[in-house]
């Protein structure tokens, strides 16, 4: 499943750190606000590299991330995390949201020149 999600940097989570069976790691927290008709702030997980790639964007920042979503149990409640495996940075709007600009309408030149006395 390759999901991916696009917004802008609404702030830094949580950083932490800690040692397990294979060794150091480190998580990030990356708040994004996504940029739909009804926004929505989503919480990111970045693990290893990617939660170190995390300290160097800034808030407003556009980004799009490449996402896997988990769901795991615990003492009977369920837990998601979306968790990111890759960055795309500074990202332009897609077609279904960017605004269209169309070029304004010239008349075709023709033989004939009329003159216009209307005021506008």
């Amino acid at each position: 499943m390759n999901l991916e999600i696009t917004g802008k940097v609404a702030q830094l989570g949580q950083r932490a750190t800690g040692e397990g069976r294979n060794g150091v790691w480190v998580k990030q927290e990356l708040i994004l606000d996504t940029e739909e008709q009804y926004p929505k702030k989503v919480c990111l997980m970045c693990w290893g590299d990617k939660a170190d790639e995390v300290k160097s964007f800034k808030i407003g920042e556009r980004i799009k991330a490449s996402i896997n979503i988990e769901s795991r149990e615990y003492n009977g409640k369920w837990f998601t995390d979306v968790k990111v495996w890759k960055f795309e940075r500074d990202v332009q709007s897609t077609p279904a949201t960017a605004a269209v600009q169309e070029a304004p309408y010239v008349a075709p030149a023709t033989a004939e020149t009329f003159e216009d006395d209307l005021p506008f």
